[in-house]
């Protein structure tokens, strides 16, 4: 059982605008709280509709390592999710993609329906009631042809997000995409330390020469204030077009953003309309204009999506253990792209299989220091690390919450 009583200890000796206690980022049971208390309270993106092509379609994943948490998708509308596991718990549909008319448990071979219904289940006493027995529904929203999950029974208000969202996704016609290219990464760091990382680039200038080489890379002050001209110029132009880039008025370098959820569509440096390693599309057929910019939007618990005129690129961080998370990233092209005629798997994915290996080389750095005796929480850059500090105090919010209910719960329980 988690000592809530040392977790909650543990979050208010985190001084505002510092990193965390080591426990935070080194310690199984607070691993454990993570799971419960961010992760089973969360959105999750999943995927794409696009990865669902037909009737019958699945995408299987597990989200941490809970044998409860592994959920199927099933293409009807994209309202089928369920969780399989309503006899002894198998395993329904391995993990991946697939196609099926109907769910059969490879175990003892019950059978299911496509809305989750119990069709068959052999040898079952006549008191037996298959009515009662249907794979669990969760929380499933799409916006613009992205899909997102809940697991819990009152997820967080998704209102808010689809509404800004679906906009600023629009000229990416997300739902005119297919699947090109799906890498996992294992990396030996705290998930938290993972996706600090992709909350900061502070560290972008010289850990990113390949990104850096078409975004801007905000090293200096000076690259900041030579941004702000054109950050405001784009967006000036962008709304003309009838663009939403999400950029708060008289703060180009913020975006706009939720609880738990920020999005933003800014330039790419002059004479680049692609992040790719010259600038330049990276596939033949385009989803939009090529000045359209660099849409960017995250989830706080694990994700990193960015949408650009030729492709999609998304970053999911699945914790599976104190000190280990893996990471998926996905890239989508074009419908009708041919690989080999409009792009090529090379000159699609270099930039980001080189800057995935920096940032899990960046955060297992980082989880070797921090298993030092020597590691103290240090102070975050307030100009640098404005979004890590957000990120991190997001965090420590949702522990409180969790805590604070946790504790009343157990009061009208007395």
């Amino acid at each position: 059982m988690i000592d809530l009583k040392r977790v909650r200890q543990l979050v208010e000796a985190r001084l505002p605008g510092y990193s965390l206690p080591q426990e935070f980022y080194t310690d199984p049971e607070v691993f454990e709280f993570d799971l419960e208390a961010i992760h089973a309270r969360s959105w999750f993106f999943v995927g794409l509709e696009a990865e669902l092509p037909f009737p019958g379609s699945y995408l299987a994943t597990t989200i941490g390592v809970l044998p409860s948490w592994w959920i199927a998708m099933i293409a009807e509308n994209c309202e089928r999710f369920t969780t399989a596991r309503r006899h002894r718990g198998a395993q329904i549909c391995d993990t991946g993609y697939g196609r099926k008319s109907r769910l059969v448990c490879p175990y003892h071979q019950w059978t299911y329906r496509l809305d989750g219904s119990l069709q068959g289940a052999g040898r079952m006493q006549e008191s037996f009631d298959r009515r009662s027995i249907h794979l669990l529904p969760i929380h499933v929203e799409a916006v613009a042809g992205t899909i997102y999950v809940c697991l819990a029974e009152e997820p967080p208000p998704f209102g808010e997000f689809k509404e800004k969202l679906e906009p600023m996704m629009a000229p990416g016609r997300l739902t005119d995409v297919k699947l090109a290219h799906e890498t996992t990464l294992v990396e030996r760091a705290n998930w938290k330390l993972v996706m600090e990382n992709a909350n900061e680039c502070y560290h972008c200038a010289v850990g990113h020469a390949s990104l850096t080489s078409s975004a801007y890379p905000f090293a200096t002050r000076r690259d900041i204030d030579s941004w702000r001209p054109i950050a405001n110029e784009f967006a000036g132009r962008m709304a003309a077009a009838g663009v939403a880039t999400g950029q708060a008025p008289g703060e180009p370098l913020d975006a706009i953003g939720g609880e738990w959820w920020r999005a933003h569509r800014f330039p790419l440096k002059q004479g680049c309309v692609s992040l790719t390693m010259d600038g330049k599309p990276s596939v033949g057929k385009l989803f939009s204009e090529p000045e359209i910019g660099w849409f960017r939007w995250s989830l706080n618990s694990h994700a990193y999506l960015h949408a650009l005129c030729d492709y999609v690129v998304t970053f999911s961080a699945m914790p599976t253990a104190a000190q280990e998370t893996i990471v998926t990233w996905k890239m989508y092209v074009h419908k009708d792209a041919q690989e080999g005629v409009d792009y090529t798997d090379e000159g699609l994915t270099t930039l980001w299989a080189k800057t995935n290996q920096e940032d899990k080389d960046l955060s297992e750095i980082n989880q070797r220091g921090v298993n030092g005796k020597g590691y103290r929480p240090g102070p975050y850059s307030q100009e640098a690390e404005s979004m890590l500090i957000r990120y991190v105090d997001w965090y420590c919010a949702e522990a409180r919450k969790y805590l604070d209910l946790a504790a009343a719960n157990k009061a009208a329980a007395a």
